[in-house]
Parts: C-alpha cells; structure tokens; sequence
C-alpha cells in the first residue's frame, strides 16, 4: 500500500495583480502540521515598470516565512523593521495578536526586468502564544544548517529535524527542508522525522510504491516513519511538517485563531484601521467584504 495519502496539486488564485499556486489549505487537508498556508509564488518574469506590491495588510495568530528561490522582496512593518529578502535567506514575522506589514519590489529595481520565484507560508501558533507580542526575525542564508549525504544536499530552513536545528525561532515542534539531488538516490529518512509530512516537488520528479509525481504536486505521507522515496537526478524537493495542534483552526482572509472571537475582532479593528501603521505608507489592502473565507473548504 502507497504511503502517499493525498495528492494536492497547486490551484492558481489571484492576489491582487498577481496569481500564485496555492497549496495549502485543501478541503481534503487543512494543515500538514502546523503549517495551515503554502503559496508558491512564480516563477514569473516581472518587466520594466511591472511591480509586485502587496499594500499594507495585518495578520493575527501566526508566523509568515518568506524564502526566496529568486527575486528581491522588501518587507516592512508596523514595528519598524525594513529588510530586503533576497534568495536563500529567511524572512520569520511572528503577528501574535496582530502585525501590518507591506511586500514591495524594491524601488531599486523598478526600472529592470527581473525573476521573482519562493515561497509563502503560514505557520499558526500554538493557542497558548496566538496573543503573544508580534516579532520578526531576517536569518541570512549562511546562518541555515547545510549538510551532505553523498550526492544529496540538506538545507534546514526551520525547525529541528535530522539532527540539526535552524536559528529561525518557531514556537511549535515543526520542520521545513529543502533537499536536492544531482542524481538519482534513494532516501529513507523517515525514522528521523515526526508528526505530519508534507513533500513538495518544485524541480525533477520523484518516485513512491511504483509512482511517479512531478513539480507543483504536495504529497501527504500516511506515515512519517515510512517516508522512503527515490529521487530522480536534478531534483529539489521540500518537506513540510511537525506535530499537529489538538485544536482547530479557523481561518478568514489573513487572520488565524482557534477562537472565531479573535478573527471577528481583527477584522473589525482593520475595518475601523486601528491597527497600527507602517510608518512612511498611507495606503491599505480593505479588507474583502466579497471573499471565500478559506474554513469553507474550497480553497
């Protein structure tokens, strides 16, 4: 029997003048772990005087990783910080009980053609610390654990896993790893892992029990002990995971909790723009009034 549970193939959605693939959430797969939100962004050639600018906009009750396979983004926020990501590099805002933050091509290089490439991610918080104090944390790429196992190369983006730890502070026992291989190996690294897995394929292919699954695909393991696969040559994959939450999630546009009260009161706070505010910027994404809410399983 296939240790793959589920299939989920990237669904193109739209944010703002830009579209992405969405891979979490499912309707079938809520979470793989903590993680409740995977857009993966590109690749898409941005020409002169095309911009990605994401306005100012607020989360509560999770963490957002931003890493980069190419591009530039800059990031500010309601607590000052103004930090350009560049590939390789990990951007970690923790909202806690709530955060602004704006996404920018930097003004720098609005006059040239650029790629722009990565990832998105939602990590929720555990119940206890989703009214925490907003953080953020810019780990550079040299700061991240990079190991080898003859042709296959390791990065731990975050969390702790295969006996390594990422400096990127998380607030629940979860992983993410970026592997790549040159040639063709077999991987057996399960006995190490825990929790839920999630793998998603972003170049070459790999093979399970027989099949075959290609780029834009995140396959979901039955069982993490049993997370054995074949790589094909020049391929890179991610794995996504960690130990589940005892309690639901609910979701409504950028804002996480397990209490439905926490979400309604974000939203009215940004409907009546009492959030803090990012210093320097005036404008503001509205929140939708006309939006699927992502706890409908339709997304």
């Amino acid at each position: 029997m296939s240790n793959i549970k589920l299939i989920i193939e990237e669904r193109a959605v739209s944010i703002g003048n830009f579209m992405v693939g969405r891979l979490l959430p499912f309707r079938e797969k809520r979470m793989v772990g903590p993680f409740i939100f995977i857009d993966h962004m590109g690749p898409v050639r941005l020409l002169e005087r095309q911009s990605f600018d994401v306005l100012p906009h607020p989360h509560i009750g999770l963490s957002t990783l931003t890493f980069l396979f190419d591009g530039s983004i800059m990031h500010r926020d309601t607590l000052g910080n103004a930090v350009e990501i560049r590939p390789g590099a990990v951007n970690w805002m923790t909202a806690g009980k709530g955060i602004v933050h704006s996404e920018r091509i930097p003004e720098y290089m609005h006059n040239a053609d650029q790629m722009l490439h990565g990832l998105q991610i939602w990590v929720a918080l555990p119940k206890e610390l989703e009214q925490m104090e907003p953080e953020f944390f810019h780990i550079e790429e040299t700061q991240l654990p990079t190991w080898t196992n003859g042709d296959v190369k390791f990065k731990l983006v975050a969390g702790e896993a295969l006996n390594h730890k990422s400096p990127v502070p998380v607030y629940s026992k979860l992983f993410m790893i970026e592997i790549k291989s040159n040639s063709r190996q077999v991987l057996n690294i399960g006995q190490e892992l825990y929790g839920e897995i999630g793998l998603y394929i972003l170049a070459g292919s790999i093979e399970s029990d027989g099949h075959i699954y290609h780029p834009k695909q995140l396959l979901v393991a039955r069982e993490p002990h049993l997370c054995e696969f074949v790589m094909a040559a020049d391929s890179i994959i991610y794995l996504f995971g960690g130990e589940p939450f005892a309690e639901q999630r609910f979701i409504d546009w950028n804002f996480v909790a397990s209490d439905k009260e926490l979400i309604m009161a974000a939203k009215q706070k940004w409907i009546d723009q009492t959030f803090d505010k990012i210093e320097g910027e005036t404008e503001f994404v509205p929140y939708p009034s006309l939006h699927k809410n992502l706890d409908n399983g339709n997304n």
